[in-house]
This record gives C-alpha cells, sequence and structure tokens, in this order.
C-alpha cells in the first residue's frame, strides 16, 4: 500500500508544488507518517491554515508540500486554503483515486472509473489500458480504449468490431460478455449508430453482421443502403484484410442463405456483378453466365477476358481460379479460331506458320482442357467443353491437317527446306558449340510438342538472367519415339530394322536403350567426350557430382520422359494435359541444375509431338482405308511398316529414298489426322503420322547472361496534380506504362488515401498490373475510393493517395508511388451510398 501511495504521490507532485491529502477515515495517518519523499516537506494541517498559508506561500514559495489532514476535507466556504488547493493538486485515497493516480489521469476521469469499477479490477486490464492512453485522451477515446483491452484490439473502433465479428464466427462471445459486465455496452452501441448507422431495439454483433452484409450487397446491385458510408468502408477494409479472410467467408456463407442471394442473382445480368465479391454465390453465379455466354458466342472474347482479369480481386478467387482460367483460355481459343486462315502453298510454308501463329491454337486447347479438368466441374462445363472440342477438332484440327495433306501428297521426297530436318540436329546444332570449343547440354524431352516448348520458352525467358530462343524442326517420319531419338543423334547412316520390332539403327548399331545412345554419340566430332543419363540420375546428384559431369564432357545428353510415359499408355492418356504441365515444371529445374553445375550452353529438344482429343474417340476420326501390303512388320495407330505396302485414297506410302532413310523399310501414314485401329491401345493420344502437331519438332537454346535482365513494369497515377476531392469518392485512373513481357513482369501494388498524419481515410484496393496488351489504352485501370468517415477531420487539407508494395512475403510495405490531393467537401451537399 505505502508503495502505491508512494507513486501516486510522486505523480502529482510531477504536476504540482503542493497536494492536498485528506484522510476523512483517519487510516492513513501510519502511511503519511512513514512517508519520505526526496525534495517534499510534510506538514500536518490542524487548525493551522495560516501558518501554513505563510510557510509555503510566503517562506518557501519554491519548495514542494504535502498537506496532510486527518477528517472529511471543509466546505469551502470554511476553507482557508481554497485558493493553494485550486491552484494545485488534492491526492485521493480511495479505490478509484488510486486506479486514477496509476493511470496519472487527472480527477475528472473520476465519474468514468466510478461507473466502470468492474473494468479496473483487474489489474490485467488496468496494466494494458495504462499502455495505450494518452495524455489527451477524452471520455470516449478513453472508453474506445477500454473496448479495446476487452476484445484484445490495439487499434481504433474497427478493430474491436472486427474482434466482434471473428468471436462470433467461433461461435463464442467471451469479449461481448466482457463489455456488457464492464459497462462499456451502451457506449459499443451508441459507436455502432454514429460510426455505422447501425440501431436496433435489441442489439447484437449478430444482428449487426447480417445487417452489414446486406446493406453492402444492396449498395453495390445498386439498391439503397441500411447503414452508412463508413459501414461500406469498413466491410471493404475487414474483407481484404488476410488475417480476417476466414472469419468474412464463415459469416458470407452463414448469411447467403438467410439474406437469399442466390434467388436475387437469379434476377440480375452477371456484368453488374463482377465488382462484387461479398458472397461466394456471386462467383458461382458468374462462372455459370460466362460459360454459357461464351458457349452461345453471345459475348466479346475480350470483355470475357476483362472480367476474369477484375474477378482476380474476388476474395473467392482462389477457390474458382481453375474455372476462370479454363474459361480465359476458351475466350482466348475462340478469339484465336475467329482470326485464323489456314492455307499454305508448301510444306516449308506450313512449318513455318504452324511454328508462328497455328501452335496457340493447340496451345489454348491444351490449358482450357488442363484447367476444366482441374476444377473437377465436368457438369458445369460440359457445354463449352464441347463447343471448344467440335470447334478443335472440325475447325481447326482437321481442316488445318486436311490442308496440310495435300503438300504432303504432293512431296517427292520428306522434306521442308530451308526448316533444317532432325536428322541434321546434331551437325548443325550441337556442332555449332562444338566447332567453337563450347560445351553443350541437350535436355531430350520425349513428345515436348512445339506448343508446350513454346510456353516453356516463356517460363525460361522470366528468369532473372536467362537468355533463350527457339525454332522449329522438320521431324523425321515415322514421328515415333525410336527415329526421333535416333535422328538426333550423330547419323549418317539411319534405317528401320528389318524386323518386327520397330528398332532404329544408326551407322548398323541398334539406337534403343540408354547404353547405345552413348557408344553413338562417342562417335560424333573425335575427341569430344560425350555421355548421355536420365533426368532421375542427374537430378539425384548433389552439386559436386554435377559439376564433375559438365566439367568431365564436352556433350551431355540428358533424357527426359514424362508426356509420352503417361499419354502412351491407355489408362493414363487422358492425363497428357497434366505431364505437360509437370514436364514444363521439371524442364525448368533441369535447365537450373545444370546452369547451377557451370553448363553454359543447353539446348531442349524433343523426338516428336503428338495428336490429342480430349473427348473419347468417334468413328469417323478412324481410317476406313483397307492396309495392304506384302509384308506387315510393325503396326501402330498412327503408321505401318513393312515391304510391298500400297498407298491409297486414306493412306500415304513412303519409300526408305522418300522418307530420307536408308534400309528397304516401307512406310504407310494414315492421312490427316486419322487413327489407325489397334487393339488394347490408346486413341486419343497418338503419334508416329505427318501432321503438324506430330513433325514440327522444337529446338530451344538457352545461356545464361552474367547481369539482371528482369524487372517489374511501372505505374503510373494519371492527372493527380493540383486535384479536388469535393464529395465522398473520387475516381483515380492508374497507367501501367509497358505491357507484361517474359522480362518485364507485374507488379501487385496496394492502394488507398492518407492524411498526412497516415493515417487511411478510405477504403484499401489490392491491384495486379499484369496487363499485356500493347495498345496503351487497355492498360489504364480505374479504381473508386471510398472516403471514410475519419476523412472529415482533414477537410480543406492535403491528403495523400498512396501505392506501395509488399516487401517479398512480408506483412511490410514500401511506398511506390504518390499523389496528392486537396481533400474539399461541402458537408451540406454530401451523401452516403
Amino acid at each position: 500500500m505505502l508503495d502505491r501511495i508512494t507513486k501516486g504521490l510522486e505523480a502529482q507532485f510531477d504536476k504540482h508544488r503542493v497536494v492536498f491529502w485528506y484522510d476523512p477515515t483517519r487510516e492513513f495517518r501510519e502511511a503519511f507518517e512513514r512517508l519520505a519523499l526526496d525534495g517534499v516537506e510534510k506538514i500536518e494541517v490542524a487548525n493551522t491554515e495560516f501558518a501554513v498559508k505563510h510557510r509555503i506561500l510566503r517562506e518557501a514559495p519554491k519548495r514542494r508540500f504535502l498537506l496532510y489532514r486527518e477528517g472529511s476535507r471543509p466546505a469551502d466556504i470554511d476553507n482557508w486554503l481554497l485558493d493553494v488547493e485550486l491552484a494545485n493538486g488534492v491526492f485521493k485515497t480511495d479505490q478509484v483515486a488510486i486506479w486514477l493516480s496509476d493511470l496519472g489521469l487527472p480527477l475528472k476521469f473520476e465519474d468514468l472509473v466510478h461507473e466502470h469499477q468492474e473494468f479496473f479490477r483487474s489489474s490485467r486490464r488496468l496494466e494494458k489500458l495504462k499502455a495505450v492512453i494518452r495524455g489527451d485522451d477524452t471520455r470516449p477515446a478513453l472508453r474506445l480504449r477500454m473496448l479495446g483491452v476487452c476484445v484484445s484490439a490495439d487499434g481504433g473502433f474497427d478493430t474491436v468490431v472486427e474482434a466482434l465479428l471473428a468471436e462470433l464466427a467461433a461461435g463464442r462471445d467471451d469479449s461481448l460478455r466482457l463489455i456488457d459486465r464492464v459497462g462499456l455496452d451502451g457506449f459499443l452501441w451508441d459507436q455502432m449508430a454514429r460510426i455505422f448507422g447501425y440501431r436496433a431495439d435489441k442489439p447484437s454483433v449478430g444482428d449487426f453482421s447480417i445487417t452489414l452484409f446486406k446493406s453492402c450487397y444492396q449498395t453495390a446491385v445498386g439498391g439503397e443502403p441500411i447503414l452508412t458510408s463508413d459501414a461500406l468502408v469498413f466491410f471493404r477494409r475487414w474483407k481484404n484484410n488476410r488475417s480476417a479472410g476466414d472469419v468474412f467467408a464463415k459469416l458470407s456463407a452463414d448469411y447467403a442463405e438467410v439474406l437469399d442471394v442466390a434467388g436475387d442473382l437469379a434476377k440480375r445480368d452477371f456484368r453488374i456483378l463482377i465488382e462484387i465479391d461479398y458472397f461466394e454465390e456471386v462467383d458461382r453465379a458468374i462462372i455459370r453466365a460466362l460459360v454459357h455466354e461464351l458457349s452461345a458466342q453471345t459475348v466479346a472474347q475480350a470483355d470475357v477476358l476483362a472480367w476474369i482479369r477484375r474477378r482476380r480481386q474476388s476474395h473467392w478467387y482462389g477457390s474458382y481460379r481453375d474455372l476462370y482460367e479454363a474459361i480465359g483460355f476458351a475466350a482466348e481459343f475462340q478469339q484465336a479460331m475467329a482470326q485464323v486462315t489456314l492455307g499454305m502453298t508448301s510444306l516449308a510454308e506450313g512449318v513455318q506458320r504452324y511454328a508462328k501463329s497455328w501452335f496457340r491454337i493447340d496451345q489454348l486447347y491444351r490449358k482450357f482442357v488442363w484447367y476444366m479438368q482441374k476444377s473437377g466441374q465436368a457438369t458445369l462445363t460440359r457445354e463449352l467443353s464441347e463447343q471448344v472440342e467440335n470447334h478443335y477438332v472440325n475447325s481447326y484440327l482437321l481442316r488445318l491437317n486436311d490442308a496440310w495433306q495435300v503438300h504432303v501428297d504432293a512431296a517427292e521426297s520428306w522434306s521442308a527446306p530451308p526448316i533444317p530436318s532432325q536428322r541434321s540436329f546434331y551437325r548443325e546444332h550441337v556442332g555449332e558449340f562444338r566447332r567453337r570449343d563450347q560445351k553443350i547440354c541437350v535436355i531430350i524431352s520425349d513428345a515436348l510438342r512445339y506448343e508446350i516448348a513454346e510456353e516453356l520458352l516463356g517460363r525460361i525467358r522470366s528468369l532473372d538472367r536467362y537468355e533463350a530462343e527457339i525454332e522449329p524442326m522438320f521431324g523425321s517420319l515415322p514421328s515415333y519415339t525410336q527415329l526421333g531419338m535416333a535422328s538426333l543423334l550423330p547419323n549418317g547412316d539411319l534405317q528401320i530394322a528389318d524386323n518386327d520390332t520397330a528398332t532404329v539403327l544408326v551407322n548398323g548399331q541398334s539406337s534403343q536403350g540408354l547404353e547405345n545412345r552413348k557408344k553413338i554419340l562417342a562417335t560424333g566430332r573425335a575427341g569430344d567426350r560425350a555421355t548421355a543419363l536420365k533426368t532421375e540420375e542427374l537430378m539425384g546428384m548433389d552439386k559436386d557430382q554435377a559439376r564433375a559431369l559438365i566439367r568431365d564432357h564436352d556433350v551431355v545428353y540428358v533424357y527426359h520422359n514424362l508426356i509420352d510415359a503417361i499419354g502412351d499408355k491407355q489408362i493414363s492418356e487422358e492425363r497428357v494435359f497434366e505431364a505437360a504441365e509437370d514436364t514444363i515444371e521439371e524442364i525448368v529445374r533441369l535447365v537450373k541444375k545444370l546452369n547451377g553445375a557451370n553448363a553454359a550452353n543447353m539446348i531442349v529438344t524433343a523426338d516428336h509431338g503428338f495428336i490429342y482429343q480430349h473427348r473419347p474417340i468417334e468413328e469417323s476420326d478412324f481410317s476406313s482405308a483397307q492396309v495392304e501390303g506384302d509384308t506387315i512388320l510393325f503396326r501402330d495407330r498412327r503408321f505401318i511398316l513393312g515391304h510391298g505396302l500400297k498407298g491409297n485414297h486414306g493412306l500415304r506410302r513412303f519409300t526408305p529414298d522418300q522418307a530420307n532413310l536408308q534400309g528397304s523399310i516401307q512406310i504407310l501414314i494414315p492421312k490427316s489426322a486419322k487413327r489407325l485401329r489397334r487393339q488394347g491401345s490408346g486413341s486419343r493420344f497418338v503419334h508416329g503420322g505427318a501432321t503438324l502437331q506430330e513433325i514440327v519438332v522444337p529446338v530451344m537454346k538457352i545461356n545464361k547472361k552474367r547481369q539482371s535482365d528482369t524487372s517489374a513494369v511501372e505505374v503510373e497515377i494519371i492527372g493527380s496534380s493540383n486535384q479536388m476531392i469535393t464529395s465522398s469518392q473520387i475516381s483515380v485512373r492508374f497507367y501501367q506504362i509497358t505491357a507484361v513481357t517474359e522480362k518485364t513482369q507485374p507488379r501487385r501494388l496496394r492502394a488507398g488515401i492518407y492524411a498526412q498524419s497516415g493515417e487511411l481515410i478510405s477504403d484499401s484496393h489490392e491491384l495486379v498490373f499484369d496487363l499485356r496488351s500493347d495498345n496503351p489504352r487497355e492498360r489504364e485501370v480505374p479504381v473508386r475510393f471510398l472516403l471514410s468517415r475519419q476523412a472529415d477531420a482533414f477537410n480543406d487539407q492535403e491528403v495523400i493517395l498512396k501505392l506501395e508494395e509488399r516487401h517479398g512475403e512480408t506483412s511490410h510495405f514500401r511506398e511506390y508511388r504518390t499523389a496528392r490531393y486537396r481533400l474539399k467537401r461541402s458537408f451540406s451537399n454530401d451523401f452516403d451510398f
């Protein structure tokens, strides 16, 4: 007790020279007598008022005095020291006074402490309050801080409400019961009414929460709001707060049924919902509408892509990302199909046009199917899937390869100069590096179709300091693994074995299996140290082993097999596009592994491509042509090997000379994209034929620079100089200066309007600048900011629009761009939303 009295008195003497201490119950005399304060003279007042006054005012006018009086304080009219008391301070020793003293609060808060004594009886709450109170706190400010202590929140009223909503979502009410117990419930609901406009006969957190969701949703769809604009600002901030995401989602799910959101959405055009993400059902409604409209082709594909881009800010985008991606790729697919022309005048032009633009349709189809599969929503996407599938197969795959087949039929030999042939790969591409005495690593990924390699190209280029380029190579015929792999080795004599194995011989040596390929590699350039290994072996090496591999060899072939391994089996062929995605990731890791082992030059290529149709193959997709010949040695879904083979209307015959092969084996290839029947094999994933998808083989050359060459796009705030904010909202346009490319990457920013003190006075927006359009007008992003009630305190002052960028994956942000505005609101003409 003496310690607490000592501390309380020391706090009083920090403010006053003379302190009065009345002891009405005569219980503190012993404490007074034992008390010792440095530089303070103790005097007991006992009918000695005039002597005391003379002492403290005349004799020692600068000395500090503690004046103790046993008994009650005299009435003012009888108090001869009243003038001194009024000019100085009074120390009280009742519990309320001790609390006030502990907190360093003046006597004017005595009634507040009396009203909420239950709050102050907890030493833990007292200490927490003591840590946050400020000397200039008003009564409302102090009660707000007390609310914060009750709910364990350390911000303004918004954080108190967030904490109460979190408890509501968790099915608890501990904090609310504490608020009631300490007598702060009235203040809580007064603030709810004053700030958010929430009033109810029996207010509750649950009722407020439902009203909040209802008001904000009504406002968003053009109805009348129930609560104030401050409620909408709070709602947006809370919704976008990462730490509150689960709470928001839980309450949103609870209220969607209560408010019959699904019923309301059924009556609305999806276009007005694009900016709304208050209920998960909104995303579902938009997705259903986009699938239907895109299937019927009643919306512009560019609009669909813009809508999906805006939906990326949706709270539930992550849950529906695969569906949005599938819809986006379907829109791009339709756009590409509307613009494509499929004519060509030669084999070379067909390859060149495929490698320049046609491949993109295969790529978009693959991406659509992959994301549609990932979404697991086959029923929802059935209409769109059928539309894309029909368009892909009938309007693209068959039409393109029918047009291509005209030139295949007319070709006297299997070549398309100036497109290099696959057989020349070692001489032209590996030799290019070896002639300069540079080491070269070749990654050969089985069935890495050109369009998949082109996507891989973008991934490699997006890596810092990596440089890559791609070109087409004219694949060997038939386009199957044995021949494609052999064609990539040094070869003079290349022939298919005259038996039923379809084995390919290089200079009389079998090219089947890793050890045989190593032997053939060793016959390349004289003196070269060459080797071959599988991806699994390389990835299992530690850094020293991998560096020794590169150090000790001039030519390294790395064999990768995922696409063909998955696609070539009937049981797993429908997962081939999943394998394509995994292949891209694995090759990126391979490239990094090799580079880390000091490989400066790398080539990624393939043995062949493939055709894939996602839906089950129909009768019309099989060739009806009869296979005729003297001897049929080998039969696959896209080619036949034998002797004395006969071509016809459905099958194109190639002699070894025509196919640029040695030996005596003849080849039959079904025309266009037709399949040959083969018992027990898959039919959706096929290769071996002469379609562009099978024989346009990628050659990607990769090296690494010494200096960094990636950056993020720059963003400007348009027309922000000397602007006024005259209402409760302001629309601002942001401009992404350059388009996103492999080396110029997207930028994610947070935007909000702040007072000069740093206080956020608007809602906050997370913005992603990832626009790829070359049209500057299409890289403008409009954003509407809604000001909060706090903005009123800064009227006629300068405020700051801030763009901030997150530091890595942390919760910290750095300032990126700012613009200054003058807040000049006329409150009589202002309005709420």
